[in-house]
């Protein structure tokens, strides 16, 4: 009976990474509702299964079996080739990143590379150590979200090439536009304009921007800014960054409050939020004074991780993440298969985020 639970429960960790990609073991032991312990022990079972991958922290599903190694041809065994493993550094293992590092795994898989994932949790002076740690757990080629600003300045890609290693950006770009390196990046500005340009449609002359201090942060500024020109609304509505406060401590409350406040003295009737907890806590915050969405602010979250759970689904920004990570890996994987990868051209992809409508912008209403 008990090796039954144990195998019911291995199942059930299983199914928890098929959906989310990445999860920390506090995660898995409060969906699972077991102790820590009791998930770092099932890791390694199926760790050695060859079921999934540990990483710092939690754990991922391992690469597909024999992945690592071309199909036969004609009934013969395949040659070996030279194993490609890709580093994939990520930020976080928890919101935004687990299904880019779902679409790095699915290339990998098809293209018999292996994966080595690298987590550094926002802390910069890590990373360097991250990206050593990575090369010297085999990684032939990176993968690299640096936790800080999106754009990377010059000493800090002379740092990443000084490991010897081809590398692809991912969602972060080099500050010069002339630097020959390669990256996959979502279109933040593009995402923000969209996001504006349909709350105008929807009549509104104002349209207010609250931020969290993020590296997204000052793209999605950008985009409302250029937005606010373009389409001629009033440059009287709020606009505000929080700077990154924890999310439900009082100096995050006062934030949303001063915000929410600002509208009100304005007359900003509509506003866009990055990201989805931050709007989500903007909707509570109205709640509890009187306020309803989008009756009283029409709002449009910039992430769209959980937009759709909010007690009013929120129209949300929503970047491409799995198509990101495909992206990246297949720069990669096309520079480390190539004969001579110097002949390959340095290619820099920009990926425009699609805006899916729910309630919280009031389209609905306005459509009756």
């Amino acid at each position: 009976m008990t090796d039954m639970l144990v195998a019911q429960r291995h199942e059930l960790l299983v199914g928890e990474l098929e959906k989310s990609g990445v999860l920390k073991i506090t995660e898995l032991a409060e969906r699972l509702e077991v102790s820590r312990a009791t998930i770092r022990r099932d890791l390694m079972e199926l760790e050695a299964a060859g079921r999934v991958t540990r990483v710092r922290g939690g754990a991922l599903l391992a690469t597909a079996p024999g992945a690592d190694r071309p199909p036969a041809v004609g009934g013969a065994p395949a040659a070996p080739r030279r194993e490609r493993a890709l580093g994939l550094m990520v930020p976080s293992a928890t919101y935004y990143y687990p299904r880019a590092v779902a679409g790095v795994r699915a290339v990998a898989a098809e293209r018999a590379a292996r994966v080595v994932i690298g987590l550094t949790d926002y802390a910069q002076s890590r990373e360097l150590e991250q990206i050593a740690e990575l090369a010297a757990a085999g990684a032939t080629g990176l993968l690299v979200t640096l936790s800080r600003e999106h754009y990377l300045p010059a000493a800090t890609l002379a740092q990443l090439r000084a490991g010897g290693l081809p590398f692809v950006l991912l969602e972060r770009q080099p500050q010069n536009p002339f630097e020959p390196c390669e990256f996959v990046v979502s279109d933040h500005r593009q995402g923000a304009f969209a996001a504006v340009r349909h709350l105008a449609e929807l009549g509104h002359e104002r349209v207010a921007l609250f931020t969290n201090g993020s590296p997204t942060a000052p793209l999605v500024a950008e985009g409302h800014a250029a937005a606010v020109r373009e389409l001629s609304l009033l440059p009287s509505a709020p606009v505000v960054d929080s700077g990154r406060p924890t999310l439900g401590t009082a100096e995050a409350t006062r934030h949303y409050d001063a915000f929410l406040g600002a509208c009100r003295a304005s007359g900003t009737r509509a506003a866009l939020v990055h990201s989805d907890h931050d709007a989500i806590e903007l909707i509570r915050r109205m709640r509890g004074a009187g306020l309803r969405t989008p009756e009283d602010l029409a709002l449009i979250a910039y992430d769209d991780e959980i937009a759709a759970l909010a007690e009013v689904p929120l129209t949300a920004v929503a970047p491409a993440k799995q198509e990101l990570g495909e992206l990246a890996a297949g720069l990669l994987l096309d520079r480390l298969e190539a004969a001579d990868p110097a002949a390959v051209p340095v290619r820099q992809l920009l990926v425009q985020p699609r805006l899916i409508v729910r309630a919280s912008c009031g389209a609905a209403t306005a459509a009756e």
